[in-house]
C-alpha cells in the first residue's frame, strides 16, 4: 500500500477541531449548533487521552471565587441541559453532590472560610457539623472535624459523554489522524490543517489537544506552556452502595493549586453505578513517564481508608493513570490567539476539563461564529504568557 499523501486535499470545512476528548467534543458540538461545518481530528480515538483516564468530575466545590468559578457555574448549567439532550442515564450524569471533609479544627476553619467566599459568589454550600456527617455518609470515619456539603457537584461518565456529544454534533471525525502542520497564508492567518492523511482547508482551527496542545501551537509558530501532570486512580471490587456523594478531603483544593512537581496525594472517593469505588487523586509532574508508581497507589489506599475505614477490607482490582494538561497559573487557555489569526485554543484545564468542557466549547463556538461569549474570557487569554517561538 502506498504511503498516505499528506498533500492530498480533502474537502474543506469552516472549523477544524484538533482533539476528540471532552473539550474538543464540546467545541465541535456548540460550533455545529452555531451553523458551522466542523471536522474533528485526533491522533488516537475519541476520548483516548486525558478524558478516558478521568473520573468525570463536574465540580464547583473546588474553585475559589473568580473567573474559573464563573466558568464552572456556567458549565454546570450546560451539563444539566446536555443531560436532557443526550439522556442523563446514557451518559451516567449523576447529581450526587459533593461532601468536603476536614480532619482537624484548623482545616475546618479554613474550609468554612473558603465556602463562605463561594456562597458570596452564588455557590450552594452548607456547613456540616461533625455529628451530622453520618447523615450524609454513614461509613465515614468518626473522628472528622466537620465538612461542607455542595449539592451542585455532579458526576458523568466522560467517555460516553464525549462520544455521544460528537454523535449528536453530526460532524466529521477523523481518528488515527496526526496533525503535522498548520499552513498559513501570506498575512499569517491559518489556511489549512495538514495531516498525515491529507490537507484540510479551513480558516478556523481550535487547538483542543490537551497535553499535546503545546505541540499543536508550535506548528503555528507560537508556544503554549502546557505540561503533563500525571495522576492515578484506584478501582475497587464491585460493592453494595456505600458512598453517596463525591467525598474529598479539604486538602484537595490546596494540592490542585500547588505548582510543585513532587507527588501530592489527596483523597477523592466516590461510588459508581456499576459498584466499584473510584479512589483518586494524585498529582505529579514527571513528563510522560508511564510507569505505575507503587508509592502513589499506596498513598491513595491509605488516604481512602483514613476517610472510610470500611474500605480497609476491600480489594483494589485495578488502577489506571492519565496525564492532565497543566497550566502554570492553573487557569485554562481559552480563546482566539492574536498571534495567529484563525487559531483558537481550548486547553490547560488540568483535572477540571470534564466539568468545564461545555462552557469552554460554548464560549469558543461563540467566538468562531462572531458573537461575544457569555463568560468573560480575559483571564483565560492564551497569549497571557506571551511566549513566542
Amino acid at each position: 500500500m502506498d504511503a498516505p499523501d499528506q498533500f492530498m486535499t480533502m474537502p474543506g470545512t469552516d472549523v477544524v477541531v484538533i482533539g476528540a476528548g471532552m473539550v474538543g467534543a464540546a467545541c465541535a458540538y456548540y460550533a455545529a449548533r452555531a451553523g458551522l461545518t466542523v471536522t474533528v481530528v485526533d491522533r488516537g480515538g475519541v476520548a483516548a487521552g486525558t478524558t478516558g483516564a478521568g473520573e468525570g468530575n463536574i465540580l464547583v466545590s473546588d474553585k475559589p471565587p473568580g473567573p474559573e468559578l464563573a466558568l464552572a457555574r456556567h458549565s454546570a448549567e450546560l451539563w444539566r441541559e446536555l443531560g436532557d439532550t443526550l439522556g442523563g442515564a446514557r451518559i451516567e450524569l449523576e447529581h450526587k453532590g459533593g461532601l468536603v471533609v476536614a480532619t482537624s479544627a484548623a482545616e475546618l476553619a479554613t474550609l468554612r472560610t473558603f465556602a463562605a467566599g463561594q456562597r458570596a459568589a452564588g455557590v450552594e454550600a452548607y456547613d456540616v457539623a461533625a455529628d451530622a456527617l453520618p447523615d450524609y455518609e454513614p461509613h465515614l470515619a468518626t473522628d472528622l472535624a466537620g465538612g461542607v456539603h455542595y449539592p451542585q457537584d455532579m458526576q458523568v461518565q466522560p467517555m460516553l459523554a464525549a462520544a455521544l456529544l460528537l454523535r449528536a454534533s453530526r460532524v466529521r471525525v477523523l481518528t488515527g489522524t496526526r496533525v503535522v502542520g498548520l499552513p498559513r497564508d501570506p498575512a499569517g492567518a491559518v489556511q489549512a490543517v495538514a495531516t498525515d492523511r491529507g490537507l484540510l482547508p479551513t480558516r478556523m482551527v481550535v487547538n483542543a489537544g490537551g497535553v499535546w496542545a503545546g505541540e499543536v501551537a508550535a506548528l503555528a509558530g507560537v508556544a503554549l506552556p502546557i505540561l503533563p501532570r500525571r495522576g492515578f486512580v484506584l478501582v475497587t471490587e464491585a460493592l453494595p452502595a456505600l458512598i453517596r456523594h463525591k467525598v474529598y478531603a479539604a486538602g484537595y483544593v490546596a494540592n490542585v493549586e500547588r505548582s510543585s512537581a513532587d507527588l501530592q496525594v489527596s483523597p477523592v472517593i466516590e461510588g459508581t453505578r456499576a459498584g466499584p469505588v473510584l479512589i483518586g487523586s494524585t498529582r505529579e509532574r514527571v513528563g510522560f513517564e508511564p510507569t505505575f508508581s507503587l508509592r502513589a497507589l499506596r498513598g491513595l489506599a491509605a488516604e481512602a481508608v483514613r476517610l472510610f475505614p470500611v474500605l480497609g477490607s476491600v480489594s483494589a482490582i485495578r488502577a489506571y493513570r492519565g496525564f492532565r494538561p497543566y497550566s502554570p497559573d492553573h487557569l485554562p487557555m481559552i480563546g482566539a490567539d492574536p498571534r495567529v489569526p484563525g487559531l483558537h485554543h481550548a486547553t490547560g484545564h488540568e483535572g477540571a476539563g470534564i466539568g468545564l468542557a461545555p462552557a469552554t466549547g460554548h464560549a469558543v463556538a461563540a467566538l468562531l461564529a462572531g458573537h461575544p461569549p457569555q463568560v468573560d474570557l480575559r483571564s483565560f487569554a492564551p497569549e497571557r504568557h506571551d511566549v513566542h517561538l
